[in-house]
């Protein structure tokens, strides 16, 4: 039975953790921690989960987290970086769902989080954990960076075509539209019911700190520098992401619909839609599922991607524990085939 430890298991994407890690039949969740709830139960905090978990919040312990085979980081950014070191110190390996990991420069995630990186030498070692992209090295690591929700899908979408260099790398635009869950569950007015119901609405235009990770990214699968144009928007829903990207086409040799079957073929959670049949965030709420669909309107030289994907599963949780089965050498869909939920 594989040991789990979850730091930070009060917000959306630790309680996620829980809801998912109960369906899996090798894992056992021996600690969670959280100095503002220790003590308390985790069934009182989560009713949903009472039957499933009879664990109590406790401090933050390296000594009883180096204990487990894996530990997660359910944490806002600047909390994992402060642990890790002490944690793999200790032989423990660390899958941080926080962006703590996700840039290999310094200088640049300093940039987007106002803060200097408190362990910078662990930046190179961190492998990128987008099964899709990294499987091997995610195998292999001791210290896994889950990406972001909306890098999720963005990434997925259009790998084929940057892979393939089908696109041209400098003029790619990715409009992304959010669930408030996806935010956090902090209490914020932007956040409240009243103020996101019936709304719809861009934010972040001027930079987001996702862009520099979703450039990062296509970068390598692109295995050139890519430009991106990445506006994020706020649906009035709590969970899913709905990705539209653009970008010009250099090559109308290719069927294009054909490729990306082709490319997703042996992928468990990537689910290319038949040619003329577009995704949809409540087809994919509640599993570890992007929806992809592909199309040239009018035959012009723009192609248009569409990717979906609940941000609290495949944007951060459920890869998180398809991460794990990775590097723990599992069946990397165990605990992880839940169906969409619907309606």
């Amino acid at each position: 039975m594989v040991k789990v430890g979850i730091v930070g298991g009060t917000g959306y994407t630790g309680v996620e953790l829980l809801r998912l890690l109960a369906a899996h039949a090798e894992v056992e969740v021996v600690a969670i921690t959280s100095r503002a709830e220790c003590g308390r139960r985790v069934d009182d905090l989560f009713p949903n989960l009472r039957g499933h978990y009879d664990l109590a919040f406790s401090e933050p312990d390296v000594q009883l987290l180096a204990a487990c085979d894996v530990v997660f980081f359910a944490t806002p950014h600047n909390v994992a970086m402060n642990l890790v070191p002490e944690l793999l110190a200790a032989d423990a390996r660390v899958i941080d769902l926080s962006a703590d990991y996700r840039l290999r420069d310094a200088g640049l995630w300093s940039h987007w989080y106002g803060e200097s990186h408190a362990s910078p030498e662990l930046l190179a070692e961190a492998v990128y954990g987008l099964p899709e992209l990294n499987r091997e090295k995610i195998a292999a690591a001791r210290l896994v960076a889950c990406p972001g929700c909306y890098p999720t899908s963005v990434e997925l979408g259009f790998m084929p075509l940057l892979a393939r260099g089908l696109i041209d790398p400098q003029h790619l635009i990715a409009s992304s539209a959010s669930g408030v869950s996806g935010a956090g569950r902090q209490a914020k007015i932007d956040n409240l019911l009243s103020e996101a119901s019936d709304s719809f609405k861009a934010y972040g235009v001027g930079g987001h700190r996702h862009l520099p990770e979703i450039e990062q990214a296509l970068s390598d699968i692109a295995r050139d520098k890519v430009a991106v144009t990445f506006v994020p928007h706020l649906l009035p829903i709590v969970r899913g992401i709905h990705s539209t990207l653009f970008a010009r086409l250099d090559d109308h040799s290719v069927d294009l619909q054909a490729l990306y079957e082709e490319w997703y073929a042996d992928e468990l959670f990537v689910d290319v839609l038949p040619g003329g049949v577009f995704p949809q965030t409540r087809t994919v709420k509640g599993a570890n599922r992007c929806q992809i669909s592909i199309a040239v309107p009018q035959q012009r030289d723009t192609v248009v991607v569409m990717a979906t994907i609940d941000n609290l599963v495949k944007g951060a949780s459920g890869q998180a524990v398809q991460n794990m089965n990775i590097m723990l050498g599992l069946e990397e869909g165990a605990g992880l085939r839940q169906v969409g939920l619907l309606p």
